[in-house]
């Protein structure tokens, strides 16, 4: 019974540790900050919520998660270039992680029936 509670306690706290973790991520406006400065964030904490407006219409505040490698990513997923404003570039790259959809390569295969 002594090991139930222990096992319990053990779960409880690492599911703790772990929301900790979750919620620690920093957001940072990118328009307040350099392009080198936002890098060095991204390297330091391993990823960031990065907020910029809307190339299309500046009064929408667009926003996502950005790494500094493929190692922030969640299983399954790869990192894609992207490119968010700074306060010293309008065109900072940065990566972002984002899940392949392999069903469509599948589909780019098309068979040539009738042609030997």
């Amino acid at each position: 019974m002594k090991m139930r509670h222990a096992l319990s306690a053990a779960l409880a706290l690492s599911t703790l540790v772990m929301a900790g973790q979750a919620s620690a991520i920093s957001r940072i406006e990118t328009l307040g900050q350099s392009c080198g400065a936002i890098k060095q964030t991204l390297a330091r904490e391993g990823a960031a919520i990065l907020r910029h407006p809307s190339p299309r219409n500046s009064s929408i505040t667009l926003y996502d998660r950005y790494v500094s490698n493929r190692g922030s990513c969640t299983f399954g997923e790869v990192t894609q270039r992207a490119s968010v404003p700074a306060s010293d570039t309008a065109s900072c790259p940065v990566l972002k992680c984002y899940r392949p959809d392999y069903d469509d390569d599948i589909m780019r295969i098309r068979p040539r029936f009738g042609r030997d």
